[in-house]
């Protein structure tokens, strides 16, 4: 019987399961059994090839000795056996990261894990069905990869909004672009279900794992955390099957929950797809300096990653429109990514390429830490000849980014090989920032002129508020009619500072929008009926949700208002 045969055939009998409420659960369900019996299958290979083999968690609790044999343990026996036995002994395994990782994995994977079902002999037929694939056999197992990434689309699908599925040609495009090596440090900070960890893993195999230390090698360099436990849980086992043996650097947590100066710039490779749309829980913010504070998710990612990344560290990060046009705190972000970071690349994705999760546009953002932006080249990715949109079954695929390989060239000479075409075009960055400061120039000038005059006004104040008390009441009135006149002189002039020096930040913030429009193609007038339909209840999708995202912000500044006056 086929993976995918076998799959379908154990969801539908969860389906008739009453402890198994939704697709959710039923992807809960499934997640800790091919946990513990991919787990099994590499522990039969482990313990083949290592003389000092010892079993990471109590032998009964192995895969093959519970749940292997078809006539095994089933309906109430099996269901006391799993919640009062399996369930609480791994949850507390005493396993030190140092000492036992790979039974620290175990644990880690069991935390907030649950048996939903209800029924035992249902239970043991989902068993009996996974017990049709063998996971040691190579086919089987490379096969199983693409099913696996089906499960994770649906995972997707069932979620919540700001938590999407990267195609898996987005996620190989950036993989092959950015070029992890043997060694690099490799890191996705919210790494969902792992696919960019899983990805990278299999471009350093493929390109430059030679001998057995070379494997050794890659086992310590991938990285990742994820704050839920269910794309946790499959992020572990996502790992198991494509070969890192003990996943202990794909963490459970929130990797925006410690202060960002505690963060040390230690990755050599970032590649990851932020959460957008949605927002922190409060106070996660307080953890990043005062003027860059937001509870927007995908600005405090873009943050960190710019922290952590090292001196000539490489970065491919899928973000929002939002984020390229955005003002005030995106504003100063984008600033910061200009100075710290070689900004080369901006890849423009064409709407569709998320569906059905979301109909937001987004982009990719390709740069690199140490040295600033020179730069900007801009390629807008096209439809392939004939498609309109994509979709769940017709997705993006890998083939249709040959083009932007062949035209992308090397960073080490500047990208001199690229040029520009109806997809590509380039911005000067420094030329631009440079014109920008010279046409603010005279506004913050005469900003600060201004406040220096307001100063000068203060000053006078300060003089005349310590009278000679021997003045009379009449000298006393003038006197303080005169204060007041120049504390509306100063109000005036600081005023009319603040306004020059908003026009002039105006002026340079302008161009840290880089939603920029392809200079080579006009406005294009849609006259399709049915692709203007389809682009008017993707617009209503994308007003929801950004209605959704207003109502949150209300409820919780109204909240917090609640929470000051009482």
């Amino acid at each position: 019987m086929s993976v995918t045969t076998v799959i379908k055939s154990i969801q539908d009998i969860m389906r008739k399961d009453a402890g198994v409420d939704g697709d959710a659960q039923r992807l809960g369900q499934l997640s800790w059994l091919l946990f513990l019996k991919i787990f099994d299958a590499q522990e039969e290979e482990l313990e083949f090839e290592l003389d000092d083999y010892r079993e990471p968690i109590p032998e009964q609790y192995l895969w093959r000795n519970w749940a292997a044999d078809s006539e095994g343990i089933t309906g109430d026996e099996l269901l006391e056996f799993i919640n009062d036995d399996l369930f609480p002994t791994l949850k507390n395994l005493t396993a030190p990261i140092d000492k036992n990782p790979r039974g620290f994995v175990v644990r880690e994977a069991f935390s907030d894990a649950f048996n939903y079902m209800k029924n035992g002999t249902l239970l043991r037929q989902v068993i009996n069905k996974l017990n049709e694939v063998d996971f040691t056999d190579s086919k089987e197992r490379h096969l199983f990869g693409d099913i696996y990434e089906q499960i994770l689309r649906d995972l997707q699908s069932a979620g919540n909004a700001g938590e999407f599925y990267t195609p898996r040609a987005v996620t190989r495009f950036m993989v092959n672009r950015i070029d992890p090596k043997l060694g690099e440090q490799v890191f996705d900070p919210a790494c969902g279900t792992g696919g960019f960890l899983a990805c990278s893993v299999d471009h350093v195999k493929n390109n430059y794992v030679k001998t057995g230390a070379d494997h050794k090698t890659l086992q310590s360099q991938i990285h990742g955390v994820e704050k839920k436990q269910l794309p946790h849980l499959l992020a572990t086992t996502n790992m198991m099957l494509h070969g890192i043996e003990v996943p202990v650097q794909v963490k459970h947590g929130n990797t925006l929950n410690k202060p960002l100066s505690s963060w040390d710039s230690d990755f050599d490779v970032i590649v990851t797809n932020p959460p957008f749309g949605g927002t922190e829980e409060d106070g996660i913010e307080q953890n990043f300096p005062a003027e860059m504070q937001t509870r927007e998710t995908a600005d405090l990612f873009l943050q960190l990653i710019v922290e952590v990344l090292k001196d000539g560290g490489r970065a491919a990060v899928v973000l929002p429109d939002g984020t390229l046009f955005g003002e005030g705190v995106k504003t100063k972000i984008k600033k910061l990514l200009t100075e710290e970071c070689n900004l080369h690349t901006i890849l423009r994705l064409p709407n569709g390429v998320f569906n059905p999760y979301t109909g937001i546009k987004t982009n990719i953002l390709f740069f690199t830490k140490g040295q600033p932006t020179k730069d900007i080249w801009f390629y807008e990715h096209p439809y392939p000849a004939g498609v309109k949109n994509y979709s769940k079954t017709k997705p993006m695929k890998f083939e249709e980014f040959e083009t932007e390989i062949q035209w992308w060239g090397e960073e080490t000479d500047g990208f001199a090989s690229r040029v520009e075409n109806e997809q590509a075009w380039k911005v000067d960055f420094v030329a631009k920032r440079k014109a920008a400061e010279a046409d603010a120039k005279p506004h913050w000038d005469k900003a600060k002129n201004t406040k220096e005059e307001a100063e000068k006004v203060k000053a006078e104040i300060d003089a005349l508020k310590s009278p000679d008390s021997a003045i009379d009441a009449e000298a006393k009135k003038r006197l303080k009619e005169k204060v007041e006149s120049l504390k509306a002189q100063r109000e005036e002039l600081l005023k009319r500072a603040n306004a020059e020096q908003s026009q002039g930040d105006a002026i340079f913030n302008a161009i840290f929008n880089f939603d920029i429009k392809n200079p080579h193609v006009g406005e294009q007038v849609i006259h399709d009926p049915d692709e203007l339909l389809e682009q008017y209840q993707t617009q209503q999708k994308d007003i929801q949700q950004l209605r959704d995202q207003l109502k949150d912000i209300l409820a919780d500044a109204l909240s917090s208002n609640d929470e000051g006056k009482a």
